[in-house]
Order: structure tokens, then C-alpha cells, then sequence
């Protein structure tokens, strides 16, 4: 298997030439090309030396040809989740600001990102429970961490704790009840 990727390595600047038909960007072809060779060395070894074995290096070429192209054109693609919805929302959001000297203006770059920092109501609030939940018992505190926190139901948390369904369902009331009361203060 070492071959094969001593082999798929030196495909990198083929591939990158591969990407450049699809994007003129050179930053996301480096990153879709990253993405490429870490996708061979995750990828099933036995399909990957089927390719190899039938076809060659151009079998793997073809192959990585094929996963650039929906890389860099799919919205449904890994690369596009990764990648390019995270810095296109960044893209937009530094293109509306200005920052005095025409050479940002337009210009893709994280450096165009304002130096405000604009504070989010719900961050503000969940940091406000976590305030208030620190002064809880620890039982309590527990109990509600997983139930809201990391998405159980009562019944697979009772599953979970073996503690009853119904005393579940008491101490998480009482707690959004306390929370409640602080909170609306």
C-alpha cells in the first residue's frame, strides 16, 4: 500500500491542474486537493489497490479527477460542508464591510473580517444558564446536562442512570422552574 500512495502523492501538482478547470482560487484548490490525497489515505485499501491493480496510476488520476470535480462543483459534497459554506458566509459578510482603503474592498481574505466583535443574545443566555447552573446541586446539575445538553430522551436517560422516569421528569422541571425565576429577575 505504501506504493500506491508514494505513487498518489506525486500526482499533487497534476491534480492541482485538474482543479484549476473547476476554480481559479488557488487557496480552495489547495484545500480540494488536501481534502483529495486525505480522502485516499481514508478511503477502503482494498478498493483503492483494485484501482491501482486494473488500471494504474491512470485509474487513480481518473479516480481523483472525478472526486475534484464534485469536491469543487457539489454542494452535497464533504468539501463544500468543510470548507466552502464556512468561508463563503465569511466571504459575504467581509465584502459588506468597509474598511477605508480600496485594496480590501472585494478582496477574499480573512483579513477583511471587522475588529468589532458583535455580541449574540442566545450565547449570552446559554452563558447565563451555565451561570446558574454552576450554583445547582451536582445531582441536578447532572441530570439537566444530559437531558438538554446532549439530546437524551427521559426514557433512554432513565435507561441510561436507572434512575425512574418519573423522578427524572421532577428534577428537570424543578430546575427549568429555578432557572426560569433567575433568568426573568
Amino acid at each position: 500500500m505504501n506504493k500506491i500512495y508514494v505513487e498518489i502523492s506525486k500526482l499533487t501538482n497534476q491534480f492541482r491542474k485538474i482543479a484549476y478547470s473547476y476554480s481559479n482560487d488557488t487557496n480552495k484548490i489547495k484545500e480540494a486537493v488536501q481534502e483529495l490525497m486525505l480522502y485516499f489515505l481514508q478511503m477502503n485499501q482494498e478498493t483503492l489497490k483494485n484501482i491501482y491493480e486494473k488500471d494504474g496510476i491512470d485509474g487513480i488520476k481518473k479516480y481523483g479527477a472525478v472526486a475534484l470535480r464534485r469536491a469543487l462543483t457539489s454542494k452535497r459534497s464533504n468539501f463544500y460542508y468543510k470548507y466552502q459554506k464556512y468561508y463563503t458566509h465569511i466571504d459575504t459578510y467581509s465584502s459588506n464591510s468597509t474598511q477605508g482603503t480600496d485594496l480590501y474592498i472585494g478582496k477574499k481574505d480573512l483579513y477583511n473580517l471587522p475588529n468589532e466583535t458583535i455580541e449574540n443574545p442566545q450565547w449570552v443566555q446559554l452563558e447565563k444558564i451555565d451561570e446558574e447552573l454552576e450554583k445547582l446541586h451536582w445531582y441536578d446539575k447532572g441530570i439537566f446536562k444530559l437531558y438538554y445538553y446532549e439530546g437524551n430522551t427521559l426514557d433512554s436517560l432513565a435507561a441510561k442512570t436507572r434512575i425512574s422516569r418519573n423522578s427524572l421528569f421532577t428534577t428537570i422541571d424543578k430546575i427549568r422552574e429555578i432557572l426560569k425565576k433567575k433568568l426573568n429577575e
